[in-house]
């Protein structure tokens, strides 16, 4: 797709495992399909490992597998060559292994018998638990110990592995629901004889159902259709799918990239109590609730899945906090950073079972809450979300900014708890331009910028469900926040804004991405918006792939750390939306280029949670990865929708039925087509492609009322005559 050649790679970002999910469950093997206990393989639930072994042998041999790989996301399937025996010739017999991921496990075993003669095999399933957290499992270091009781039904075909801890209740039921009648469980084993004639399968089928804290997790009834309406996370999914858009281009790298996305963010719904479509942060790792990464992943999908932002903001508002807990780093109306259910915050070992140390939820609450009103005019959600949004305000004002000088200054009151709590939370995170690694009080710019737009959102909220007198108060708040920003962190000689201001209110002068995020915030002055661009896409700064955390200028530059080199396509995709509201169009497109392109790097072009920061050249055919990336990640999926929102500079105004729209597509993106693109109850088919250098657009498809009109963005720098009068062809709707 780029000019620069991308190289011929599909890599994996975890080429030692594979894993499949669905809801709060998840499974990691080896690359043959087993669970060994080795590292995260293992059957997960709530954080939990509830089978650390699950091995087949067949007449005392080890069985391998030859082929395994996740399929649909939440199947695994395997094949496994039985080893030769007295009744197990050569060749021709296999065991298919297919597990269905849902609140469970549900597994088929299939006998293969491909040979000319019968075969009888001997099977034995060894299995274990061990109940590790997934930080123990990734950090290989156990921080809480407990017996595992194995107790087998009369009959001998239930059994349950219980961990006998003191202070948690959790066990894992396993079934034999269907196979052989003298098949049966005995000590941390399932014996299966079976056997099948030439041409023929012989199959069973095994379950592993949850218990947490003395709650049953039950399986639906389907037999192996996770996705039918008798399983929720299966409902939840379709749902998401349901509502989104169709794109179709004749590039087919963005229509991979699209593709692969918009399924990636339809299956990290974690089916939570108050909102299930809220996606889970990303695999193998954070399989739970994060606070600001739902609500950012829901942001950037919103044009393609309002209901997961909606459901984002319920779940998010249910764990606003009332009182003072410095522990949990908790004061009222603060909201979520994360809430971990595994063994060592269901112990209390660390704060995290609902821990409130960060400064960008908040934020982003109210930001997001305007964008959800502006994408579907939904009132009712709104109205009721108005009291989480007050304590929101209530805090950032009483607390968020404790010196009272308009700026939020984070720190942490915990001696557990979260060191960075604006957008980077890395305890490496944050480096002054030396290289020298900083600790808080610190208020970052950027938390700046999603202060500013949060007072400019609450205010049109507020406005529009009734209380006028706030939203003007906001709106004055929010007038003066911008400009004593610019005032405090603008650095001329770099012409871009600090990276943050210390407790002595100078500036840290390091050269990052964290400016990128103004520009989505209109915080930054039209006059200096195209200034700040430019030096995000600096050699030092745009690696050819994204741009980099951190300058690789800085001696602090690590192109393989989370936040001090590496790039991040969820910040990038952010980046490309505040391009756009600025109307810096050939910026934009470098932008997306670059990421689409990087896409491209990886199997099934699914974005990881962070790529390295190596240079685009001759001597790095590919960036490399963080290390320890998850992959789905949600908001990398979310990237390449917000992407998309960029090319179309789509602004919703759904309370006023209407959609602005300011296409312009590059010339790798000859065409483009949306359809079912969703703005309140209406929704349109809209269909794009690039003539003489301009883009034409075309409705070709309305239900409801809307009306969509072509208009560049209020800030935008791309405001004459010319750029005005591209090409719109009306529909008859």
């Amino acid at each position: 797709m780029s000019r620069v050649r991308t190289p011929q790679v599909n890599l994996r970002t975890r080429p030692e495992a594979l894993f499949a999910y669905s809801g709060r469950s998840l499974l990691v093997t080896d690359v043959h399909g087993a669970l060994t206990g080795n590292q995260s393989e293992g059957f997960w639930f709530e954080n939990t490992r509830l089978l650390s072994r699950w091995e087949v042998r067949s007449d005392g041999q080890p069985v391998t597998g030859f082929c395994a790989s996740p399929v649909d996301r939440h199947t695994h399937l395997a094949y496994l060559r039985l080893p030769p025996g007295p009744d197990v010739p050569e060749q021709g017999a296999y065991l298919q292994v297919a597990h269905f991921l849902d609140e469970g496990l549900r597994t088929r075993i299939r006998l293969l018998n491909y040979s000319t003669q019968p075969v009888r095999a001997q099977l034995v399933l060894l299995l274990d638990a061990d109940f590790a957290d997934t930080q123990e499992a990734d950090s290989g270091s156990r921080q809480q110990q407990g017996e595992v009781e194995w107790t087998v039904s009369p009959e001998g075909r239930s059994a349950c592995l219980r961990y006998l801890h003191p202070d948690l209740d959790r066990a894992v039921e396993l079934e034999l629901v269907e196979g052989p009648t003298d098949a049966s469980f005995s000590n941390r084993q399932l014996t299966i004889p079976l056997w099948a004639q030439p041409q023929a399968t012989a199959e069973l089928v095994l379950t592993a159902q949850p218990l947490v804290d003395g709650r049953p997790r039950r399986l639906p009834p389907a037999v192996f259709t996770p996705d039918t309406a008798t399983s929720p996370t299966g409902k939840v999914r379709d749902q998401l799918r349901a509502e989104t858009p169709r794109l179709l281009t004749t590039n087919p790298t963005v229509a991979s990239a699209w593709r692969t996305a918009v399924d990636d963010l339809a299956t990290t719904a974690l089916g939570s109590t108050h909102g299930p479509a809220m996606p889970a942060a990303g695999y193998p790792l954070y399989q739970y609730l994060f606070g600001r990464d739902s609500l950012t992943t829901a942001w950037q999908a919103a044009m393609a899945m309002p209901s997961m932002l909606r459901d984002a903001l319920v779940e998010n508002a249910a764990w606003q906090t009332e009182g003072i807990d410095d522990l949990h780093d908790a004061e009222p109306g603060k909201l979520l950073h994360q809430a971990r259910t595994g063994p060592i915050s269901a112990l209390g070992l660390d704060p995290m079972l609902a821990y409130y140390g960060d400064y960008a939820t908040p934020v982003d609450f109210l930001v997001f809450l305007g964008q959800y009103l502006a994408w579907t005019g939904d009132t009712s959600t709104v109205r009721q979300l108005l009291p989480a949004a007050r304590g929101a305000l209530t805090w950032l004002e009483r607390y968020g900014d404790a010196d009272g000088d308009q700026f939020l200054e984070y720190d942490t009151k915990s001696a557990q708890g979260v060191p960075h709590q604006g957008w980077k939370d890395a305890p490496d995170s944050i480096a002054d331009a030396d290289g020298n690694l900083l600790g808080p009080p610190l208020a970052t710019c950027e938390l700046q910028g999603y202060y500013y737009a949060a007072l400019r959102h609450a205010a049109v909220v507020f406005a529009m469900l009734g209380d006028r007198g706030l939203a003007a108060v906001l709106t004055q708040r929010a007038r003066r926040l911008r400009a004593a920003f610019d005032e405090a962190f603008w650095m001329p000689e770099e012409g871009t804004y600090a990276l943050a201001l210390d407790q002595r209110k100078r500036q840290v002068t390091s050269v990052t991405s964290n400016p990128g995020h103004l520009l989505v915030t209109g915080i930054v002055p039209n006059a200096k918006a195209k200034l700040v661009a430019d030096r995000l896409l600096a050699e030092d700064m745009f690696s050819g792939w994204g741009i980099r955390t951190l300058s690789s200028a800085n001696p602090g530059y690590d192109p393989f750390s989370y936040h001090r080199g590496s790039v991040w396509p969820v910040e990038n995709g952010t980046f490309a939306l505040g391009m756009a509201r600025y109307g810096l169009t050939s910026h934009l497109h470098r932008l997306a280029e670059a990421v689409f392109d990087t896409t491209g790097l990886f199997e099934d072009f699914r974005l990881p949670e962070a790529v390295g920061g190596l240079p685009r050249d001759t001597d790095h055919p590919h960036p490399g990865i963080y290390p320890d990336s998850n992959a789905p990640q949600a908001w990398s999926a979310s990237t390449i929708v917000m992407i998309v929102q960029a090319l179309l500079a789509a602004r919703p105004a759904a309370p006023a039925r209407m959609l602005l729209i300011d296409p312009h597509l590059p010339d790798w993106l000859p065409d483009l087509r949306l359809d079912g693109l969703r703005v309140g109850a209406a929704s349109i088919d809209l269909e794009l492609d690039r003539h003489r250098g301009r883009t034409r657009c075309r409705i070709t498809g309305k239900n409801g009322r809307l009306a969509v009109v072509r208009q560049p963005p209020a800030q935008s720098q791309q405001t004459s005559p010319t750029h005005r009068a591209t090409t719109f062809l009306r529909s008859p709707w």
